[in-house]
């Protein structure tokens, strides 16, 4: 060592080496530690196959119920084919109806009892008043249509005489029974005093059944009476000019007919009414 170089004493060496060593022991263990990827969670490796479990369990639950349909209605665009669809449902309640109703007369037969018979004579003769006999004899039928396509496409007229409204039904029916009908018949249905006629959408609903144009209006009785009826009828006078109108040709076609039967309603008979609130 030269002269005038300041060297420290050897005793300081040793806490150095000390420190050095402490150090380089402990960086590879501090870097280990950092570049060690995080341990993933238990629920997640244990959720995961449990919502993929639960998605495949509710696709076979929706293919089940479907049976092959859409289960989304909105997405129905062939309204003909809905209207065809729920028609046949209600025949198919309606022939149900009819089997249940003669079970009921079956069973009310069955019961040998005299207020029971004197109760049945009275139904008797109510059932042809009502419209539950079938009637067949000479009549009228009125068939009421739409203008044609190409005469809605390119008139000018208001669009609400150019089609035909449940008012038109309801008046020829009304003019029918003025001329002394004794059954009524539209588009094949019965007519009786709970019938109802009213619009929906592009139909007309008869008894909870839509019906689409040609209307059919059929009426059992005196042929001439019934015409006269219709002729005299201030209303029907109006459409009649509609008809005979080139811009409008709503449809109105009279026919008689030398025999017309007019089947018994087979509808439901209970009424459903409002009741007054009690205080």
């Amino acid at each position: 060592m030269t002269p005038g170089s300041h060297a420290r004493p050897a005793v300081e060496e040793q806490p150095r080496l000390s420190r050095l060593r402490t150090l380089a022991r402990a960086t590879p263990l501090a870097r280990l530690r950092r570049s060690r990827p995080p341990r993933s969670s238990w629920p997640w490796r244990v959720g995961t196959p449990v919502v993929v479990l639960l998605c495949g369990g509710l696709f076979i639950v929706s293919a089940h119920n479907s049976h092959g349909t859409d289960l989304r209605p909105g997405r129905y665009t062939d309204l003909a084919s809905l209207v065809q669809g729920e028609s046949d449902q209600y025949d198919a309640l309606k022939q149900r109806v009819a089997q249940l109703n003669d079970d009921v007369q079956r069973l009310t037969n069955s019961v040998n009892d005299s207020d029971v018979r004197r109760f049945q004579r009275k139904i008797e003769k109510l059932k042809d008043p009502a419209g539950l006999v079938a009637h067949t004899g000479p009549g009228v039928t009125v068939t009421l249509a739409d203008a044609p396509a190409d005469v809605q496409n390119g008139s000018d007229v208001d669009p609400n005489r150019l089609v035909v409204h449940q008012q038109d039904i309801q008046a020829v029916v009304n003019a029918m029974w003025v001329g002394g009908a004794t059954a009524v018949t539209i588009n094949g249905q019965r007519v009786v005093s709970t019938t109802g006629i009213k619009c929906e959408g592009n139909a007309v609903q008869l008894q909870g059944v839509p019906y689409s144009q040609p209307y059919v209006i059929s009426a059992v009785g005196d042929q001439g009476s019934i015409l006269s009826a219709i002729d005299r009828d201030d209303y029907l006078g109006y459409y009649r000019d509609d008809a005979a109108n080139p811009l409008i040709q709503v449809g109105w076609d009279v026919q008689t007919e030398d025999s017309l039967t007019a089947p018994a309603y087979d509808g439901l008979l209970d009424l459903n009414y409002a009741k007054p609130l009690t205080s």
